[in-house]
């Protein structure tokens, strides 16, 4: 019941765009696996093989992190609504930092936020598909502005504080490659 192809086609383009919520997998080569839902306007396919993520502040920052150590990520889709699919990305992520000269091209492609931490440009080498049949039906009610107001609320030095407390080392003692933000 699954299929699949080495690049991302028009309509599961049309697809991911759709979609109110993805989730994140990654993994270092010891310790936690991590997945992580995401949403708001964070994701962005660039073409067929190329999709750009933008990762917000959070209480942690495992994908990073586990990129560090093993440079593989996946993304996946579920239809909560309308036809049932499930659309996995997998492939491997380059991470840009906030003082990365990429990251500055890379962020203008979303609307402006306090919050953004890293993006994560992935280079999509396999996308398989299945069918989604236990995949429960729900209703989108709208996205949530908590992080977003929260964001705002602390200001960039804020942010900067709370990476220093929060986000430099994951959850098994690993650096995320932050610290080198924080200490510029």
């Amino acid at each position: 019941m699954s299929s699949k192809f080495s690049s991302i086609s028009e309509e599961q383009r049309v697809f991911i765009e759709q979609q109110a919520i993805f989730f994140v997998g990654t993994a270092a080569e010891e310790g936690r696996v991590n997945i992580s839902p995401k949403g708001r306007e964070s994701l962005k396919v660039l073409d067929a093989n190329r999709i750009v993520w933008r990762n917000l502040t959070g209480s942690g920052n495992e994908t990073a992190s586990h990129l560090i150590s093993a440079n593989r990520i996946t993304l996946m889709w579920c239809a909560f609504e309308g036809k049932p699919l499930i659309l996995r990305c997998y492939g491997t992520a380059k991470v840009f930092h906030v003082t990365d000269k990429e990251f500055n091209e890379l962020n203008s492609l979303f609307p402006q936020d306090n919050g953004a931490r890293q993006l994560f440009d992935i280079q999509v080498d396999l996308v398989q598909t299945s069918c989604g049949f236990a995949v429960p039906l729900m209703k989108f009610e709208s996205e949530r502005d908590i992080l977003k107001n929260w964001s705002d609320q602390k200001g960039k030095d804020g942010i900067k504080e709370y990476w220093k407390e929060k986000n430099v080392l994951n959850l098994d003692g690993k650096s995320t490659g932050i610290d080198k933000v924080i200490n510029q």
